[in-house]
């Protein structure tokens, strides 16, 4: 498997998906309970793959990954043959910006000696579609890039400034 399983509430949601996948591989109704039944591996392994493919659609797709901690807040463009990182860090052990107070403090405060700006360019490995998948099991979330996208305009209009 080359993510990971598709939990059991994801695996609902993509119920019709699955049956599809299911049928494309000529397996009815009747026949996966019977797998499910009597060769519960092969089963397993079934979902692993629809569980990849469906990763793959999503990876594919994602444009955006955000990820906070304590202190500093990632945020990716994913682009065609490389991603773009902006990195926020705030130099405060008494600011905490995963809570509201926090990070109210910090969309107050971004000219403050204490926040300093990051940005970075990064080649894809082999894979980008793993390199991807591998911030999202750090922690990160696929958004639609308006955190990004607000920051890349501060960053420019300081870079012209």
């Amino acid at each position: 498997m080359k993510y990971t399983r598709l939990t059991k509430e994801q695996l609902e949601e993509l119920h019709p998906e699955f049956i599809n996948f299911l049928a494309t591989q000529s397996i009815t109704a009747e026949e996966w309970d019977t797998i499910k039944q009597n060769s519960p591996a092969v089963a397993e392994e079934e979902i692993d793959i629809f569980s990849d493919l469906v990763w793959e659609g999503v990876l594919a797709k994602a444009e955006f990954l955000e990820h906070f901690s304590k202190d500093q807040i990632h945020l990716f463009r994913l682009l065609e043959n490389e991603m773009k990182l902006i990195a926020i860090k705030v130099e405060d052990d008494s600011i905490d910006i995963t809570t509201q107070g926090g990070y109210d403090w910090l969309r107050e405060n971004l000219l403050d000696d204490r926040v300093v700006f990051f940005n970075a360019n990064k080649p894809y490995n082999e894979d980008k579609n793993l390199d991807k998948f591998n911030i999202i099991q750090q922690g990160a979330s696929i958004t639609k890039g308006e955190l990004y996208l607000y920051f890349e305009k501060i960053m420019n209009h300081q870079n012209k400034g």
